[in-house]
């Protein structure tokens, strides 16, 4: 449902209680979407607090879906303004919340920026909001920052993935059980914002072993499908950039 009809924002249930709050933004040709997800549960958890300037219009699209005071968790992927710029604003309006990134994240930025003490989650920590079970992965330099990180819902099989999976475009359906994969590659034709670590094919692979039903991407369409395949196919399309496949990349693929 549309939130604000002047921004565009809009609200969409993508999974059972996960809400995909979109705002369309004019900063590329063609456009171009900044998502949150709202998950509904005993802890509400709001999965990027989204830019600053956007607080009104995010905390509208909320407030369709439940009050916002219900809110127990605020965090993101890593610490830009995409994901933390609103996140003061939001922790002034939901006094119970707790804000949350990595371990590194909160030690590094986190802290310092919000004006509640932040958790900082280890990597493959879980911890319930209710009837479900989250469960943080830590995914250095994956896309970018030594601070990133995802969130995976175990109960519905979701993987909020961040920047991963970036798609570009501004008229895009909440949901596609298209492959998102050759959309993301032209974005990242145009703005090359991975870090080419080393360490990016065992990160992917680790993901793929979720076996994620859904991909909750934060720039673009939420896919539906085996999110597996899409990401062991992203691991072989970054390994074939640099000339060669991995012994590692090799095994990934006939998994």
């Amino acid at each position: 449902m549309i939130a604000n009809l002047e921004t565009g924002t809009r609200v969409d249930e993508v999974a059972a209680g996960i809400y995909r709050i979109c705002t369309p933004l004019d900063v590329i040709p063609g456009g171009f979407t900044v998502n949150s997800y709202l998950i509904d549960d005993d802890e509400p958890l709001l999965f990027h607090a989204g830019y600053r300037k956007l607080f009104s219009n995010t905390l509208e699209a909320v407030q369709k879906v439940m009050p916002v005071e219900r809110l127990r968790w605020i965090g993101g992927s890593h610490f830009e303004g995409d994901e933390y710029g609103a996140l003061n604003e939001f922790l002034a309006v939901a006094p119970k919340a707790t804000p949350f990134g990595t371990e590194i994240g909160v030690l590094t930025s986190i802290n310092d920026y919000a004006i509640r003490d932040a958790r900082g989650l280890g990597d493959g920590e879980e911890f319930s909001i209710g009837g479900r079970r989250m469960k943080w992965m830590y995914t250095p330099h994956v896309p970018h920052g030594w601070d990133c990180g995802v969130l995976f819902d175990v109960s519905t099989g979701t993987l909020l993935c961040g920047d991963l999976f970036t798609q570009p475009g501004s008229g895009m359906a909440p949901v596609t059980e298209t492959e998102v994969l050759s959309a993301s590659e032209t974005m990242r034709g145009m703005m090359d914002y991975y870090a080419h670590a080393t360490s990016t094919t065992a990160i992917l692979g680790r993901l793929a072993k979720l076996h994620p039903s859904m991909l909750a991407c934060q720039h673009g369409s939420a896919y539906r499908g085996d999110g597996a395949t899409l990401l062991r196919e992203l691991a072989t399309t970054i390994e074939k950039e640099s000339g060669q496949l991995s012994e590692e990349t090799k095994a990934l693929i006939t998994q």
